[in-house]
């Protein structure tokens, strides 16, 4: 099959590629240079999902497409914002697919998203997925919890800060249960509903075996990196929301309010994704051995 693939450059995109080639397809990899590096079997395509004309003409001849395009945090002054990114991406990818006559599309959500979150980020990923649902494509969406894998953001900065710190900061009291999956995870199910006509139509909440408190998983990442104990600083919820608002937009500083928001009202699904796809998922403690190091 020829799949047309936007934000697949990405962490996840890697893992994604590496699947949908395994198991014979050929990719049209939307990027905004073309460069050298990606996997034999991909045709890289220049271009930029934002502005539709630089990219529509290029899903010709292809038989499905997948959206991968995403930010977890917005820099307005730089033109980075949830409505640009994931909300009007959507749309173009949705309208270029639909214009070159492409039906099968899949579409990366995020596990939270709903009309009445309470973070920016969850109800903008749920205006994305309401248009998807009103386009009329043969479509699956996929909403993980966090992803792990070598190259994520969020284990590998933990494991930094347990590393590089006597102590890492809590927010609240750290009782919020996550629930993360493995990135090869995440591909194997984008890789497997091509092939699975029972999954068009269905939105899937994709999460891992592991239901582990914040606290427990600062304490898993410690163990791997081969500490005994992780020292935890709690910082109350009422003092971050005085403290953050101020500093977020600067890129310096590590977190947002609305990351805040997302992070301290848990993570969490049900697994029943799993009688559909059929296999168990990673373990989160043997999946991190894999990439982080023993401190040394």
């Amino acid at each position: 099959m020829n799949i047309f693939l936007s934000g697949g450059t990405g962490f996840v995109g890697g893992h994604l590629r590496r699947a949908l080639l395994e198991k014979g397809h050929r990719i049209r990899l939307l990027a905004h240079k073309r460069g050298d590096g990606f996997e034999d079997g991909i045709e890289v395509v220049e271009g930029d999902v934002t502005r539709p004309d630089t990219f529509a003409g290029q899903l010709a001849g292809c038989e499905a497409a997948i959206n991968l395009v995403g930010i977890i945090r917005e820099f307005p002054a730089q033109g980075i914002t949830f409505e640009k990114l994931l909300v009007q991406a959507t749309r173009n990818m949705v309208d270029a697919a639909k214009g070159a006559g492409i039906k099968r599309y899949l579409h990366m959500s995020a596990l939270g998203t709903r009309p009445n979150a309470t973070s920016a980020y969850h109800r903008s990923k749920f205006l994305a997925e309401e248009y998807v649902r009103a386009s009329g494509l043969d479509y699956t969406i996929f909403r993980p919890s966090i992803i792990f894998g070598p190259k994520d953001d969020f284990i590998n900065k933990l494991a930094g800060y347990i590393k590089g710190y006597p102590a890492v900061p809590v927010i609240g009291d750290g009782k919020y249960r996550l629930q993360p999956i493995a990135a090869d995870d995440v591909a194997r199910c984008f890789a497997m509903s091509l092939e699975m006509p029972e999954t068009v139509g269905k939105t899937y909440e994709i999460c891992g075996i592991d239901r582990l408190t914040y606290n427990e998983m600062l304490d898993t990442i410690g163990r791997v990196l081969g500490k005994s104990h992780v020292a935890k600083i709690p910082n109350p919820l009422g003092i971050m929301k005085l403290v953050v608002p101020l500093l977020q937009g600067f890129s310096f500083f590590p977190i947002t309010m609305d990351q805040i928001l997302m992070l301290v009202e848990e993570n969490i699904c049900d697994g029943a994704w799993r009688e559909t796809f059929n296999f168990e998922p990673q373990r989160f403690e043997e999946g991190i051995r894999a990439y982080l190091r023993p401190h040394g």
